[in-house]
C-alpha cells in the first residue's frame, strides 16, 4: 500500500470501454492526463504524443465525436504519456473495425520494440498469435502457457481438414467417433482433431468417400476450442 503510487506511475492501463472525457477535445484529454501524472514540460509532451499517434489533425476534435478506432488510439496515447514500464490492455480492440485493429497492433509492436512490456487480455486468437508469449487461464486457474508453437505442441493435437458437400452431415457422423475429440466448421471446411494420431487417421480414413481429406496445421484456435471443451467437461463431471 505504501508503494502503490510508485507502482501506478510505472503502469499504464487501457480499459475495454472508452474511459476518457467525451466532452473534452483530444488535446484537452491528453493535457488532463499529463497533469494527473505531474508530467514535466506538459505542453511539449502533449504535442509530441499527438504527433506520435497521428492525432495532431484531430487535436481540437471532441473525443465523443471520434470513431471507435480513433477513440482507441487516443486511449492508448493517454495510457503511455507517463512512459510506463508495463502496459495492461483489457480487450483493447472489442468493437472496432479490422483496419483499426491492425493499426492498433502495429502500434503495440512498435511500443514493444522500444522496450515496453505489454500484457493483453483478448478472446481473438489472431491477436493472441501476435504476442510473444500467451497464457490461458480458465476460471482463475493457469491451464497452459508458452509461445504459440509451444502451446500448440503441448496440446498434442493432430488436425485433419475435410472439404466437400454436406459437411454439416459429416460433422454429425464424426462427432464422438473413436480418436475424434473435436469437430469444428471453418468456412468451407471441417477441422477434425484428436490426440491419438493413429486412431484419428484410421477413423477419418473410413470417410474418404465423403470428403476430400488433407492433414492440416493445428492452429491456436483449434487448441483454444479443445481446452474450453475439456475444461467444461471436467467442470460438469465435478458438479
Amino acid at each position: 500500500r505504501r508503494e502503490s503510487r510508485a507502482i501506478k506511475e510505472r503502469i499504464g492501463y487501457m480499459t475495454q470501454k472508452f474511459s476518457f472525457y467525451e466532452d473534452l477535445s483530444v488535446s484537452e484529454n491528453l493535457n488532463f492526463i499529463a497533469r494527473l501524472y505531474g508530467t514535466p514540460d506538459r505542453q511539449q509532451k502533449v504535442r509530441d504524443t499527438l504527433e506520435r499517434f497521428g492525432l495532431a489533425d484531430r487535436a481540437h476534435q471532441m473525443a465523443g465525436t471520434l470513431s471507435g478506432g480513433w477513440k482507441q488510439r487516443l486511449a492508448l496515447a493517454a495510457c503511455i504519456m507517463h512512459d510506463p514500464e508495463l502496459l495492461l490492455l483489457d480487450e483493447p480492440t472489442a468493437g472496432v473495425d479490422p483496419q483499426a485493429r491492425r493499426d492498433f497492433w502495429d502500434q503495440i509492436h512498435r511500443l514493444a520494440d522500444e522496450g515496453l512490456t505489454v500484457l493483453v487480455s483478448t478472446h481473438y486468437m489472431d491477436e493472441a498469435e501476435r504476442c510473444h508469449r500467451i497464457v490461458y487461464i480458465f476460471e482463475g486457474t493457469l491451464i497452459t502457457q508458452g509461445t504459440v508453437p509451444e502451446v500448440v505442441a503441448q496440446s498434442g493435437l493432430t488436425t485433419w481438414i475435410a472439404r466437400g458437400d454436406n459437411l454439416a452431415g459429416l460433422a454429425r457422423e464424426l462427432t464422438g467417433k473413436e480418436g475424434i475429440e473435436q469437430v469444428a466448421p471453418f468456412g468451407d471446411s471441417l477441422h477434425v482433431l484428436g490426440r491419438d494420431a493413429a486412431k484419428l487417421e484410421e477413423t477419418v480414413g473410413r470417410y474418404n468417400d465423403r470428403a476430400v481429406w488433407a492433414k492440416g496445421e493445428t492452429t491456436l484456435e483449434d487448441v483454444f476450442i479443445q481446452i474450453m471443451a475439456q475444461q467444461n467437461a471436467e467442470k460438469r463431471r465435478a458438479a
